[in-house]
């Protein structure tokens, strides 16, 4: 969709993230802005930096990176496009995980590592304190709780205002609330995967749940499939249905599309959360008949 469309503003349901940062629930995730297989400099880096700014304009005020995401790349497009940042605009970011190539990923969780990319962060990003850090992944060779010690040490230092979790299970959650104040949980979640237990748990204690890549990395939107003949059936588009599914999933769900094409920006905000229920519950009965 490529003509005006309508603000995320009409989307009045908001989320406290941390108990003080007012979220809207539709964010925008960074990691579709860096070259193939999340390596390296994007195609059309202007292109990419108008992206940002469509969807800033378009009322998204949660947006989600990571170090590790070109690497570098993105924390770098996001100062580029965006600062000086508009008021209340919610910065994310992460942590902890390394890049050796395209597609290739690799936990490192000591603690004077953790603190050099919290610094390296806030430099490339141009902030004094970081909103809301993720631990990116937990690194099995480090005692937990020395990595999650680490950067309650950087919360107290005032570099963290508040810290989440990525990729963990229910018992990790638990076990980081010994330590830290866990304010959200980054998990991969979409309409069409299998439930995941950390949502019950997040609902139950008032965590934020980022759902990473709501949109299967583009699965779901393929020509012909199912969605996207339902979508058809209801005059609107698979990426609407997908995140309008996962906004009424939980009331505690922040999706985090995100694309490089502002094409695509524009339509995955043009009011998911406006969509009449009869057309979620449409999606369920296709993608969780059980459910």
């Amino acid at each position: 969709m490529t003509g005006a469309t309508t603000p995320l503003g009409v989307q009045s349901r908001t989320f406290l993230l941390g108990g003080d940062l007012p979220v809207r629930r539709l964010g925008f995730g960074t990691m579709q802005l860096t070259g193939p297989g999340h390596w390296g400099h994007p195609a059309d880096m202007d292109q990419a930096k108008a992206s940002l700014r469509r969807a800033v304009d378009l009322g998204v005020n949660h947006l989600d990176t990571a170090d590790a995401y070109g690497p570098e790349v993105a924390e770098h497009l996001i100062r580029k496009a965006l600062h000086p940042y508009p008021d209340r605009l919610v910065i994310a970011t992460k942590g902890g995980l390394t890049r050796q190539g395209p597609n290739r990923w690799a936990p490192v969780g000591p603690p004077e590592y953790l603190r050099q990319c919290v610094e390296m962060s806030l430099r490339r990003l141009a902030l004094d304190r970081i909103d809301l850090y993720y631990l990116h992944r937990v690194d099995p060779h480090v005692p937990y709780a020395d990595q999650l010690g680490a950067l309650a040490d950087l919360q107290r230092e005032g570099k963290i205002r508040h810290l989440g979790l990525s990729k963990v299970t229910v018992e990790q959650i638990e076990q980081a609330a010994s330590v830290i104040t866990v304010a959200a949980v980054q998990n991969r979640l979409h309409l069409a995967s299998a439930d995941d237990p950390a949502l019950a748990h997040c609902e139950r204690g008032g965590i934020a749940y980022v759902p990473y890549a709501p949109l299967a990395a583009g699965g779901l939107l393929r020509p012909g499939g199912s969605l996207d003949v339902l979508a058809r059936t209801r005059g609107t588009t698979p990426a609407r249905l997908a995140l309008a599914f996962l906004l009424r999933r939980s009331p505690v769900t922040l999706p985090i599309p995100g694309s490089g094409s502002i094409a695509h920006v524009e339509e995955n905000y043009a009011n998911a959360a406006d969509l009449p229920p009869d057309a979620v519950q449409a999606v369920r009965r296709v993608f969780c008949p059980s459910g």
